[in-house]
């Protein structure tokens, strides 16, 4: 037998070094780390979870899980739900109902299971989940449309799906006694979640939104608090706690006045933790004998979900809506189950084996079989079905330009000229009207907002660039940007010269170094200079006989380069880092029109910024 100590650690490395491999070939990481815990239990036997926690595990699992329906719920805000069009709502009511109904008795049938055991699969993969989808439409691509729907789709069936497998498993798992005893145990078990976790949810609400609890202590007590409700739920009626945090993180979530935002940020980075390690350390406990077992109807069951369930459920959302054929083939196409699914089967096996339900050790390889076949099988071939059925987005090399000046406008157009995505965004109405009326992309209002976060698609954008006068402001959109596209995302804004002068007036140097945009003196005051002497956003084509230096000749070095455009990549200068630009690149820069008086008046204001 492993130490402990040691196979918790390895564990743990595991964990990570899944989590990175799938960073980088943009796979969702629920597979890696199910084919790690697969490889160290049932193929290579080195340890498995049950060796390594024994009475244990069951409560480890039960609290992990606990967690994870937390956080999902604390994603449900029932405006989402009506605020992202007919097809997100029905295919999170309509669609979960079909799904269930289609899958339960397939697995009937072809698994020779019991009716409540197929009812439990049926309901715990409904679940997609953002854990699975977002990664994959990172690689997709699919339209705007698409993609909005499939994002807000795992984010709303998550808790939702969840909460359907709950009641289904606290129904079979009462109707084992008489049918009096079975209705009076699940109504007990569904009012004691519903009390308790609306009591847990409002209290830990009203505390939040008068600040009762500080503010260093808010995600522990959160943690803490949620968790005893799970544990007095349990204790008062058998099995309720995963009703109760489920109930208690939507109250939160749809309690006015209330951020839950750090609390949100906090359990995402414990679920990645947990997660991570939960999944290999239940994969070990793999039976492939139960799927040998079952035959050709696992594989049956696989082909149903993918092929007949999934479809079903989307043509059915989609009456009464305006999507096309191919767009509801292509919802029908992508719908992989991911963490909920996984957590929840686990969980639910172990109870069922200490109750000695039939068959239910069938319930984890199956969903775990389902998993790895959605997720790989949609992962490798989904781009190429949007590609086909041309609903493929362009790669991520569009441009979000945060402030409606001038200079700003004028770089919008000249973008779109040259068929780059491009969003112009701005709190100043003057400005986005302008902006609108040369037929330019934009949002009016905060990028930070909720209402941003709900409207404003990011899919196609690559760079920021922040050229507003707002300096208050622009740092937090900067910071705000950069964790909604991910450190890959280029995000620059222009100088302030804030990290001149007195010391307790200087910016971090962290955020000094991304004020390098075009270059490393260019301020907005300069470019409003600039644009009101005349200045021009204009496209330049390099080739081999016209070079990069003979461009700079051409126009004397009085330009200032400002994006380039080479073969699929769309890049932005900087000050702080070097940029050769080679034959067959297109080059937007901003140049004096002919004749107008320049030289000596800007490169004066060139060397005062």
């Amino acid at each position: 037998m492993l130490d402990p100590t040691l196979a918790l650690v390895a564990v743990g490395l595991l964990s990570i070094s899944c989590q990175f491999i799938a960073h980088k070939v943009k796979l969702p990481a629920i597979l890696f780390l199910l084919l790690a815990g697969i490889i160290i239990g049932p193929v290579t036997g080195t340890f498995t979870a049950d060796g390594l926690f024994g009475d244990l595990l069951f409560p480890i699992v039960s609290l992990a899980v606990a967690i994870i329906l937390f956080e999902g719920a604390l994603t449900l805000k029932f405006s989402d739900i009506s605020g992202h069009g007919n097809m997100v709502r029905n295919l999170c009511s309509t669609g979960v109902f079909v799904t269930w109904i289609v899958v339960t008795p397939i697995a009937y049938y072809f698994l020779d299971i019991p009716l409540g055991l197929a009812a439990l699969l049926g309901a715990i993969i409904t679940v997609t989940g953002p854990t699975v989808i977002v990664p994959m439409l990172r690689t997709v691509r699919p339209s705007s449309k698409i993609g909005n729907i499939l994002r807000w789709e795992g984010i709303v069936i998550d808790p939702i799906g969840a909460l359907l497998a709950v009641l289904v498993f606290e129904f079979i798992l009462t109707q084992q006694d008489a049918l009096t005893h079975t209705l009076l145990a699940f109504g007990q078990t569904i009012l004691s979640g519903l009390l308790i976790g609306g009591l847990t949810g409002y209290l830990l609400g009203l505390s939040l939104r008068h600040k009762l609890i500080p503010h260093y202590l808010q995600n522990t007590a959160t943690l803490t608090l949620m968790l005893a409700g799970f544990a007095f739920s349990n204790a008062l009626a058998h099995e309720s706690g995963l009703l109760t945090v489920t109930v208690a993180g939507m109250i939160l979530a749809n309690m006015k006045n209330v951020d839950v935002s750090d609390i949100l940020e906090f359990k995402e980075t414990l679920s990645v933790l947990l997660i991570s390690g939960l999944f290999i350390l239940l994969a070990t406990r793999m039976d492939f004998s139960a799927i040998q077992a079952v035959g050709m109807g696992a594989v049956v069951v696989v082909i149903v979900v993918m092929f007949i369930a999934r479809p079903a459920a989307v043509f059915a959302s989609a009456l009464g809506t305006n999507l096309s054929l191919k767009e509801k083939l292509l919802l029908s196409w992508i719908a992989p189950r991911g963490i909920v699914a996984a957590a929840v089967s686990a969980l639910f096996a172990l109870k069922l084996e200490a109750e000695n339900y039939p068959q239910a050790e069938v319930l984890v390889p199956m969903v775990f079989l389902i998993i790895i076949a959605t997720v790989v099988t949609q992962s490798l071939t989904s781009a190429k079905v949007a590609e086909y059925l041309g609903l493929r987005s362009p790669e991520a090399n569009g441009l979000f330009l945060f402030g409606g000046s001038h200079f700003s406008r004028a770089l919008a157009v000249e973008l779109q000229k040259n068929n780059v995505p491009v969003i112009l965004a701005d709190t100043n109405w003057d400005t986005v009207k302008e902006a609108r009326m040369a037929n330019t992309k934009t949002y009016f209002g905060n990028p930070m907002s909720e209402h941003a976060q709900r409207h404003l698609d990011l899919t196609a954008i690559g760079s920021v660039l922040i050229l507003s006068p707002y300096r208050q402001l622009n740092p937090l959109v900067m910071m705000h940007l950069e964790h909604e596209l991910g450190k890959e995302a280029t995000i620059l804004g222009l100088n302030t010269k804030e990290s001149e002068g007195m010391t307790s007036h200087q910016v971090s140097e962290a955020y000094a170094k991304k004020l390098a945009l075009f270059d490393a003196h260019v301020t907005y005051s300069y470019l409003a200079s600039a644009m009101k002497r005349g200045a021009i956003v204009k496209t330049t084509a390099l080739t081999e006989e016209f070079t990069y230096q003979n461009y700079l000749a051409q126009y004397e070095n009085e330009l200032i380069p400002l994006v380039y455009l080479a073969e699929r990549k769309v890049g932005v200068f900087s000050g702080n880092k070097t940029i050769t630009p080679k034959p067959g690149w297109r080059i937007i820069s901003l140049i004096l029109k002919p004749g107008v008086e320049h030289s000596s008046q800007l490169s004066k204001d060139k060397a005062d910024a």
